[in-house]
């Protein structure tokens, strides 16, 4: 998976190496790697602020990350298989992500709840 930054200047992939990695848009550079998943990455996602970024993984989980820092935030833990989509909500206070286990949930993209 991935995508741009709302602003364009950044680019989010997920990778099967179970990372997160954030590249210069304009450049190719590599930025900083967000490292925490277990299992391969199948979904990133930027908040519309374009200052958080969702990750969903084979681990069951979906990640939350600073986008200029790549400091890890909370861990959404809820599904019991394989999260293959992430999304923010258009005010960016929700998350929604759908998972093989055949269910979408909706998460507080600040508190994680």
């Amino acid at each position: 998976s991935v995508m741009y930054s709302p602003s364009g200047q950044q680019i989010a992939s997920g990778s099967g190496d179970h990372t997160v990695r954030l590249w210069d848009a304009h450049s190719g550079q590599p930025g900083p790697i967000l490292q925490g998943h277990t299992g391969l990455v199948s979904s990133v996602a930027y908040s519309p602020s374009g200052q958080q970024i969702a990750s969903g993984s084979a681990d069951y989980t979906v990640s939350l990350w600073d986008a200029y820092s790549g400091q890890s935030g909370p861990t959404l833990q809820g599904h019991t298989n394989s999260v293959y989509s992430v999304a923010y909500s258009p005010s960016g206070q929700q998350i929604a992500s759908g998972s093989h286990d055949n269910t979408v949930r909706l998460w507080d993209a600040h508190t994680g709840q």
